[in-house]
């Protein structure tokens, strides 16, 4: 499937800026067997003083903007064409959690995509006991851990609503969990904590949904916004498996991925530091729309 992406990131600043520093990351990345990067650009205005570009830890595409002059506002736009491949649901090929221990401790890489960097807590989602007692009430009855992971992220899609009013960005998956409400990121993250509460290991992908729906299916929550979603480690037969929480379904040909990371702190679409008084105002508009 081939889709346009358009990204719009917007700050306004009560003061001007003086100076600023920041790391972006919107650029959605092209990964063998998922997804094809055809053509991408990335803008800022104003633009940059300095600009340059650097692959993260995780392989995150980053591209790092200074200004040493005052500015009062900030837009980043992004705009992409993608081919995301059309694939099969992936067969449960996935070991007990028994098995998985033992085949985690037959690892000793280290290397980005090593499991073991997404079984410890990080700096978002710490271990948290109410989230870790909910999830393995909830997946005991599964056998594998496919299966685990596909009870959990169909339990919390049931048991939470989605509201883009209830949480924010620096909300904590504890505080998700009391609320019973929030957004993918708030889903993706309780459901992350959950798993590694039992030893799986899980990490946290950004990237968009479709806008248009095909013809007769409901639009998915998080379209129009960049979205969030779960990666779980399902063993060295069945590899990565996504899973999308907010819509209780895996990540498919609707999923255009930008990075994955940890947990939002390591592929956040832009951070930075800057010398102002006052406040700001962010926005940001996506539109990802399929190309017939």
């Amino acid at each position: 499937m081939l889709y346009d992406i358009r990204l719009q990131l917007n700050y306004e600043y009560d003061s001007p800026v003086q100076g600023g520093r920041h790391l972006i990351r919107v650029r959605p990345g092209s990964i063998p067997g998922v997804q094809r990067v055809i053509a991408a650009s990335l803008t800022c205005d104003p633009p940059p003083t300095q600009s340059s570009a650097f692959t993260d830890f995780f392989g995150n595409g980053v591209t790092t903007i200074a200004y040493s002059g005052a500015h009062e506002y900030l837009d980043v736009k992004l705009t992409a064409r993608v081919m995301v491949e059309q694939t099969m649901p992936p067969a449960d090929l996935s070991p007990t959690l028994i098995e998985l221990r033992t085949e985690m401790a037959e690892i000793w890489s280290v290397a980005p995509d090593s499991p073991h960097h997404f079984l410890a807590v990080s700096r978002r989602i710490p271990s948290d006991p109410e989230i870790a007692t909910y999830a393995r009430q909830i997946m005991a009855p599964a056998s594998s851990v496919f299966a685990k992971a596909m009870t959990l992220c169909n339990a919390i899609n049931a048991d939470f609503a989605y509201d883009s009013e209830a949480t924010d960005v620096e909300t904590s998956p504890a505080e998700a969990f009391a609320l019973k409400k929030g957004v993918c990121q708030d889903f993706s993250q309780v459901m992350i904590s959950g798993l590694r509460s039992l030893g799986i290991p899980a990490g946290y992908v950004s990237g968009f949904l479709r806008t248009n729906p095909p013809p007769g299916k409901p639009r998915l929550e998080g379209a129009d916004a960049m979205h969030a979603w779960v990666r779980v480690w399902c063993g060295r037969t069945a590899g990565w498996i996504e899973f999308d929480p907010t819509n209780a379904m895996l990540a498919g040909p609707d999923h255009i991925t930008i990075g994955h990371g940890r947990d939002y702190a390591d592929i956040a679409p832009i951070v930075g530091v800057l010398k102002t008084s006052g406040s700001q105002e962010a926005s940001q508009s996506v539109d990802v729309l399929r190309l017939e």
